[in-house]
């Protein structure tokens, strides 16, 4: 977790940014850009053991407009911390709730 100068605090991991309800969107270069909902993302990087900070975590990421235009996969410029909304795409895994609380626990600590 980082501050700004105005001392908010700035969610640098994906984690951060699930524990506080946020979404994750990745920006192309092309301008593309989808919300993802940051608690089922971080849940995957866990799973497959992957770093989630924010700029490790943007190799993991591609655009398939970019990608179904050149034929291979473009990463995204970077990830943005964004507010969580109803349209945030949702992967197709459910957190393990035992997961989580574990997680929280370890950050909390």
């Amino acid at each position: 977790m980082r501050h700004t100068k105005s001392g908010i605090p700035r969610a640098t991991h994906i984690f951060e940014a699930a524990i506080w309800h946020y979404a994750v969107r990745p920006v192309c270069r092309c301008g593309h850009s989808v919300k993802f909902d940051a608690g089922l993302v971080w849940y995957r990087f866990h799973r497959k053991g992957w770093d989630d900070n924010l700029r490790a975590a943007c190799r993991h990421f591609w655009c398939r407009q970019c990608a179904w235009k050149s034929g291979r996969r473009v990463q995204p410029l970077r990830l943005e911390i964004v507010d969580w909304d109803k349209d945030a795409i949702r992967l197709n895994e459910l957190v393990d709730e035992r997961e989580w609380k574990r997680a929280i626990s370890r950050y909390r600590s």
